[in-house]
């Protein structure tokens, strides 16, 4: 359910590669890349596992992220918000950020030459590997090259403690306030946050819930633990609106962020107990700059790919795409 939840795309099942796709974020990402300091920022509150097996055979990658650069790589997600703010805005020691932008850039051109050499060594799959290695470290290059040529611009005043941050609740909202920072900077328009892994185990004790969350969207249609997974739901839900009334709260230029964004929330599953993958239970937020008429409810009809109002929203948000996983044409929104 995780993986499929942007790419809208069949992860394969084997035990030593991984292939899917290429997520809709990424898609408008790629499009958008220079015009901001980031092409794209990826949250979560839990780490990413991208090597062993999560989940009956797949790969604890396909259950670790949302976001895929392409169908072998999946972007890797910040889960420590000081650390994710310094991705966002540096360190804030200008001369200091300038030496370690420096000593990494010395770093990557003795790298450089080091694969220029092996490549013509490898084989076409150790060769297509190492170009996807590379793509990153060509991204890494061109974050320091535009951080050297801008001036040292304030850091946003935002308390960020330093280390993980345990409660639910106080870490998913300093992710939320760091989406919200870097719309309002424009340090990218483009962010993704991952409340959980797909499978997770989280114990939502705060509101009184013990049992795993995993555990019990495997109901049997047992009332006490549907109930419990109502609570967690409607939980959840509290925090994305927090999120939205932060984005209507903050104004821009063109009204609220929230009036020119466009906000997916949801998830890839409908009914954990079965794996229901149809009904999805998806919450569209946002204007998109008046594109989007709001408080409506769409009844998409039956099998409609989730990937048909992927191709919408890149549309409005104008980044284009032909297709994306199975899509079969725009939905109407």
């Amino acid at each position: 359910g995780g993986s499929t939840f942007l790419t809208a795309a069949r992860p394969l099942k084997t035990s030593g590669s991984i292939r899917l796709g290429i997520s809709v974020d990424q898609v408008a990402a790629s499009q958008l890349a220079g015009q901001t300091r980031l092409p794209s920022i990826e949250l979560g509150l839990e780490g990413s596992r991208n090597a062993g097996s999560c989940d009956s055979g797949y790969s604890c990658a396909y259950s670790s992220n949302i976001s895929w650069r392409n169908e072998t790589q999946p972007m890797p997600k910040e889960t420590i918000p000081r650390l994710a703010f310094e991705r966002m805005f540096g360190s804030g020691d200008t001369a200091q950020r300038r030496e370690k932008n420096r000593i990494r850039k010395s770093v990557l051109d003795v790298v450089r030459g080091d694969a220029k050499r092996l490549m013509s060594q490898l084989g076409k799959t150790d060769q297509r590997k190492m170009d996807e290695y590379f793509s990153g470290v060509r991204e890494i290059e061109q974050r320091i090259e535009q951080t050297e040529s801008e001036d040292a611009a304030s850091l946003p005043d935002i308390d960020i403690p330093f280390g993980r941050v345990e409660a639910f609740r106080e870490h998913a909202r300093l992710m939320f306030d760091l989406m919200v920072i870097a719309f309002q900077t424009d340090t990218t328009r483009v962010a993704t946050l991952m409340l959980d892994s797909a499978g997770g185990n989280r114990r939502y004790t705060e509101i009184g819930i013990s049992d795993s969350h995993h555990g019990m969207s495997h109901h049997r249609n047992k009332p006490e633990l549907v109930e419990n997974l109502s609570k967690i739901d409607h939980y959840l839900v509290e925090q994305y609106a927090y999120f939205l009334e932060k984005l209507n709260s903050t104004s821009d230029a063109g009204g609220s962020l929230l009036e020119q964004s466009m906000v997916l929330y949801g998830s890839g599953i409908s009914d954990g107990n079965r794996h229901r993958h149809e009904d999805l239970p998806i919450v569209l937020a946002g204007n998109a700059s008046g594109q989007i008429e709001t408080g409506r409810y769409i009844d998409a009809g039956e099998e409609c790919p989730m990937a048909n109002l992927f191709l919408t929203m890149l549309d409005l948000m104008g980044t284009p795409a032909d297709s994306i996983g199975d899509s079969s044409g725009r939905l109407a929104i």
